[in-house]
């Protein structure tokens, strides 16, 4: 597992990923967003919340045995690329309006950085936004039924590679859904405190 600070920051660890409580400040949504002074959260806290973290090497990912292991053992068969840039998509402006809409998914969203980066914006248990800061080799999962939303940073632009298990579903279930089936099952999974985490790699 990385390595943090006593502030709970990730340390130098060029394969950690960085993750903080965000202000409630209304200033473009892509900046950093850290609060005065920034909390970091570890990913035994995004592991709690259900968040799965792995480091690989985004160079190779045609070839990479262990991105191959992840997909064979969590069933992820359906895999696409995505660019996601003012150029190379239509409507951008309307469709990072609509990832940036709180919502939940009835299956795991599961996404690997490849090139560029962006944030992920996920609910803790107290209903707190955690941003999760994801660059070139990151994949991340969240589960079902987890709060969460996506925004570019100041870049505009990031490489994703996205994964399914089955036939890709893209419906998104704007907040609130707390009747959701994957809405109430994540809750349960909370209270039951069934999080494990996951070594970073």
């Amino acid at each position: 597992m990385s390595s943090y600070h006593s502030s709970g920051r990730l340390s130098d660890n060029p394969m950690a990923i960085e993750a903080w409580f965000m202000d409630e400040s209304r200033e473009d949504k892509r900046l950093p967003h850290h609060r005065s002074p920034p909390e970091f959260v570890s990913l035994d806290y995004l592991a709690e919340l259900g968040v799965l973290y792995w480091h690989l090497n985004p160079k190779d990912y045609e070839n990479d045995e262990e991105l191959q292991k992840i997909r064979e053992d969590r069933g992820y068969n359906y895999m696409d690329l995505l660019d996601l840039c003012p150029e190379k998509v239509q409507n951008y402006e309307e469709k990072l309006k609509n990832f940036y809409t709180e919502h939940i998914h009835g299956d795991e969203e599961i996404r690997y950085c490849l090139e560029g980066s962006g944030y992920f914006d996920v609910r803790d248990k107290n209903d707190r936004w955690i941003r999760i800061w994801i660059n070139a080799g990151d994949l991340i999962v969240l589960p079902a039924g987890i709060y969460h939303r996506f925004t570019l940073n100041t870049s505009n632009y990031i490489k994703l590679m996205r994964l399914f298990v089955g036939e890709p579903v893209w419906r998104a279930f704007n907040r609130p859904q707390e009747e959701h089936p994957a809405r109430k099952e994540y809750i349960k999974s909370l209270v039951e405190k069934v999080g494990v985490a996951l070594e970073a790699h």
